[in-house]
């Protein structure tokens, strides 16, 4: 419903003689921010359902070009131990918090010292880890869940 409503609202303001290069954040029809969901479906192409990617591109809508990487397979390498540490520091952090706490609920603002003096952010941390769970590996998923935390 929701999509077919903002829909609806990008039909009509193209109707009325707008363009795509103007529809931009902060567009509105009758109180939707019809610019904010056009870059979200440009930008989110490939989750959209054919039915909705044929109408878009009867609109004249095309998905987003994604820049060619040039990062080389070393910094690529860096940047997965980068998250991977991340993700590390994240599990010590949660594990040290049930140890002391007893429990797995976190609040979001709960700031967690490990004993090398860095700080995690674990309540920002678990929330980050529950919406991108769909692109954790099974190792990581398996880790948190061996924690008390299984999200379907």
């Amino acid at each position: 419903m929701d999509w077919q409503r903002h829909y609806t609202g990008l039909r009509v303001l193209l109707a009325a003689g707008g363009t795509l290069d103007e529809i931009l954040p902060g567009v509105t029809y009758r109180g939707d921010d019809i610019g904010r969901w056009l870059t979200r479906q440009v930008r989110d192409w490939t989750r959209l359902n054919p039915e909705q990617q044929h109408r878009l591109g009867e609109a004249g809508v095309k998905p987003a070009v994604r820049p060619q990487r040039t990062e080389t397979r070393t910094n690529a390498k860096a940047g997965a131990a980068k998250s991977s540490d991340a993700f590390t520091r994240g599990v010590v952090a949660l594990r040290q918090y049930i140890q002391r706490e007893g429990r797995t609920v976190v609040g979001r603002q709960h700031v967690e010292e490990l004993p090398d003096g860095t700080t995690v952010r674990l309540g920002v941390f678990l929330s980050n880890q529950k919406n991108r769970r769909d692109r954790l590996t099974d190792q990581q998923l398996a880790v948190l869940a061996a924690l008390g935390y299984h999200w379907a």
